[in-house]
């Protein structure tokens, strides 16, 4: 516990000291030398297929978990590498990488940490596609690389996965989906996992945005009561400089208003991107 306390200080100290930084009136001159203004790049940042090369580290506090009400802590190391197929085509990759933290969260279950299960997907996505209709589909798969049973389900899973977004004015607004079944494996029951994250943004000057991007899932293999988490929330974020290399700041909280028996009652999400763009 006071491990999970001490990660939440460092994330919210971190988040606060960006977020009141007086460099704040110098982005703009910062986004010139960088040869983007920082409204584009910000909006570049909330596109999921977006070409651009970037490495967000996601950290997940998940309060309240099972019946001994534990903190779960999960890092989300989400390299994003754009491939250009041609003139027509990218070929985006997204890999989530999760590192996890997970006291014991119910009598006679011990506690876990280490690698979860690695999740890559990749979008083919039109490299000329208008801003007003921005789209990408291609697989997601699920790989069994957890080090501990407590941390991955232990059985291969793929699927279908689609984007789909529109950039108008100040806003940014889609959604992301995917569906995964197993197909192999050493586990013990059948995956058939649904996930979907919507996503609006506002951007606002100097680098600044509201944002809510909830990570809604289904587990189709539960009971029916038990399958839905519907979290509710959102937050702030900003594209901060630091010389010629931007950083993408964001802070969000979300309330579970549907959740499993023993699932999260809500989350706080603070996220570090870096940045590399051309």
């Amino acid at each position: 516990m006071k491990r999970t306390k001490s990660l939440i200080l460092i994330a919210l100290a971190l988040a606060g000291s960006v977020f009141v930084s007086p460099r704040m009136l110098a982005d703009e001159t910062n986004a010139a030398a960088g040869g983007q203004n920082t409204e584009e790049l910000a909006k570049e940042a909330q596109n999921p297929v977006a070409k651009l090369i970037s490495v967000p580290f996601q950290n997940n506090f998940n309060f309240n978990v099972g019946p001994n009400n534990v903190t779960q802590y999960i890092l989300n190391v989400q390299p994003v590498i754009p491939i250009s197929l041609n003139d027509n085509w990218n070929l985006i990759t997204r890999i989530i990488m999760p590192i996890i933290n997970q006291p014991s969260p119910a009598p006679g279950v011990p506690n876990a940490s280490g690698l979860g299960d690695i999740n890559p997907t990749f979008f083919l996505s039109p490299a000329n596609a208008s801003k007003k209709f921005i789209w990408g589909v291609g697989p997601t798969f699920t790989l069994p690389t957890a080090t501990d049973s407590l941390l991955g389900n232990s059985e291969w899973c793929a699927g279908p996965a689609a984007v789909a977004l529109t950039m108008q004015g100040h806003w940014v607004v889609g959604a992301l989906v995917n569906q995964q079944w197993s197909f192999a494996g050493w586990g013990d029951h059948y995956v058939s996992a649904f996930l979907a994250q919507p996503f609006v943004n506002y951007n606002l000057p100097h680098g600044w945005y509201l944002s809510s991007s909830p990570v809604m899932t289904a587990n189709w293999a539960a009971d029916s009561h038990d399958q839905w988490t519907v979290p509710l929330g959102g937050g702030i974020g900003k594209i901060q400089w630091f010389g010629k290399l931007p950083i993408n700041f964001q802070l969000q909280a979300f309330g579970n208003v549907v959740k499993p028996s023993y699932g999260p009652d809500w989350q706080l999400r603070f996220q570090i991107q870096f940045m590399f763009p051309k």
